[in-house]
Order: structure tokens, then sequence, then C-alpha cells
């Protein structure tokens, strides 16, 4: 496995420490002979197909408000240092660090699985929530489209899907998404985690500008699609005193709900987020790591139900008022969308054309 040290332009690690699960071990050390400094170069993208043989998974988390998930994708080209899905990349026997954004998968084949996972006897239609570990828009869907053909076959069955992403070029589906809506079978949630592209280049070098989403949100908005921004993860020190402006301009743009989240470190995590602290910005690093460990207990990360998603502690109760009176200021609804499950039906059933 090649490692790298140092921040790369375009990238969120700063390094490709090894995985929990990876059979080899590498050891970065200095030889002297490089007398200039250089900037890295950018990593080529490597994206290769990931044959699934299931699709629909299944949660029992007490604290997490869906039963299914579906992630088109393995790995994300957005790169965002905070990202928790980070870990999932080590039972690939790869990285989570510079692999988890530069060696991607696509699951070419996620709509044919899918349609067979539905019309097993039995199934039972609940909210699938579509991109809850990576980004089911990061930049290799223009090419690959396995979101778009995903949703039209729970469009074919009536199904209804809660779609997270940061993504823009989800506005390339309103079509889709606006016919969905008007059957009440779609909402969005749309992650907003900063208004200064400065910071945004250095948390999600690869994801659009937060002005760039606040558009989208107004598009999805005007096409009839329900939307909910997500401040998330809130960064102790980095992002948390840009909420309510966050806040007031997605509710502008027409954003009717609202949820936050704080900053999580499992695994490999909370090693990748303190190094690219004290290379992006060293002057802060130990007071945002402090404050990370107040709402978690005296460590980095606290992963019991309950606590993970919030913390816990005076900062924590802080952010949580402070979101409060934000929502409260800005009229978002406290509860919904409530999405229809009544109209799921399976295509070609009873004498129609099949429409898969």
């Amino acid at each position: 496995m090649a490692t790298a040290s140092g921040p790369r332009k375009g990238q969120g690690a700063g390094s490709n420490p090894a995985g929990r699960f990876e059979s080899r071990r590498t050891e970065v050390f200095h030889d002297d002979w490089d007398l200039l400094e250089e900037e890295p170069a950018r990593l080529k993208i490597e994206v290769r197909e990931d044959r699934a043989r299931s699709i629909i998974s299944h949660n029992d988390s007490p604290d997490i408000g869906f039963d299914q998930s579906i992630n088109p994708y393995r790995g994300c080209e957005h790169a965002c240092i905070y990202c928790f899905a980070r870990p999932t990349h080590s039972y690939l026997n790869l990285s989570p660090g510079l692999d988890f954004e530069t060696k991607l998968f696509y699951k070419g084949n996620a709509a044919e699985v899918l349609g067979a996972e539905l019309r097993k006897p039995g199934y039972v239609p609940k909210i699938i929530a579509l991109g809850t570990a990576t980004d089911p828009y990061q930049p290799i869907e223009r090419e690959h489209r396995v979101t778009r053909r995903i949703l039209e076959t729970l469009f074919a069955f009536r199904h209804p899907v809660g779609v997270i992403t940061k993504g823009v070029l989800i506005e390339r589906d309103l079509d889709l998404l606006a016919e969905m809506a008007a059957l009440n079978l779609v909402s969005v949630g749309m992650t907003l985690t900063t208004l200064r592209d400065e910071l945004k280049r250095d948390l999600e070098p690869r994801a659009a500008s937060g002005r760039a989403r606040l558009r989208v949100i107004r598009r999805l908005t005007e096409a009839g699609v329900p939307v909910r921004v997500m401040f998330s993860p809130v960064i102790p020190f980095v992002n948390d005193h840009e909420m309510d402006e966050v806040l007031a301009l997605a509710a502008e743009a027409g954003a009717r709900h609202a949820s936050w989240v704080m900053l999580r470190l499992p695994y490999e995590v909370k090693d990748l987020f303190r190094e690219w602290l004290v290379q992006r910005y060293p002057l802060k690093a130990e007071h945002v790591m402090s404050l990370v460990q107040q709402v978690r207990g005296g460590r980095d990360y606290d992963s019991t139900f309950g606590k993970r998603f919030r913390g816990t502690g005076q900062y924590a109760e802080f952010t949580a008022q402070r979101f409060r009176l934000a929502c409260r200021r800005n009229q978002y609804l406290e509860s919904g969308p409530d999405l229809d499950y009544s109209g799921f039906r399976i295509p070609g059933a009873g004498g129609q054309m099949s429409l898969l």
C-alpha cells in the first residue's frame, strides 16, 4: 500500500494509514534526499465495479430514524476529512485515509438487485435512506448513474425514499424527484457544513460550495421536493459559529426541516482528523480537541447509543439549545415529512407490462 504524508490539493486526508484489517503494514520515513519541498502530486481517482449480492442494509440502532438503507458507492470522492464511514474501507484491505477518497467502487447491478429484493414475498415497505455512508451524488455518479437507476426502480415500485447528499449533481434528477414528490415518495436531506469557501476546501475538498448547495435547495423546493438542511457535523471552534447563518439561509431557500449532528470520530477517523487539524489549523488544534473531548466524556469519541450523535456536557447542551432557538426563529417544522407507503406495488403484477 502506498503512503503519503502532508496535505494534498483536492484531498482531505493527509496520509494513508493502514486500516485495522490490512494484511500489510508500511512506515513513512524521511530519507533526507529532497532538498526542496514540493507540493505533493494530486492523486488519480481509481474506480472499480463492485457487484452486489444484496443492496438493502438493515439497521436496528435505536437512535437512527430508519430501518433500511442503500449505499450505491464504497468510498467517496468528496474527501470529507470528518467522514465517519472512512473505516469501512478497512474491510476492503484499503486505508481509511487517501484510499477512501481515491479508490472508489460502484455497485453497477444495484438497481437489478434492488428490484429482486423488493419483489420477495412478504416484503414490507419501509422508508429506504439512500446515501447514509457515502454520497450517492458524488462526482462519479455523473458517469455511472447508479443512484439514478435506483431511484427509477423505487419509483416503479412506488417505494418511499429519503436521499442524503451534499452533491449538487442531484439537480440532474429533478424530473424524477419531482414526479416522486408529487406522490409523496421522496424527501432530500442536504448537508450544509459551512458557507466559507476556504474552510469548505479544507473540510470537503471535492464537494460543491455552500452557496451552490443553497441554490440546489431552492431548486428542489420549487419542484415540490421537501428538503431538510443538515448542519453536520458541528465541529467545535471550526464551524459551530455558522449554525445560525446556515439555518437562516437554508430556510430562505425553502428548506422546511433541519437537523444537526456533533462531530463523530470513530476508529481511524480520530487520528486522521487530528492529523488534519495539525496540518491545516495548528494554532487551534489543541483547543478544538479539548472541546471535542468535553462532549465525549473525556475521550475522542463515545459510541454509546443516545450519545453518539449529540454528545453530552455543557457545550453539547449549549449547541442543542442554540439549534432549537434557530429553528424556532426560522419556522422550521418539528417533524416530518411523512412519506406515503400505501401505493407500493410490484411492477408487472396483474398483467401489467413490467417497468423494469
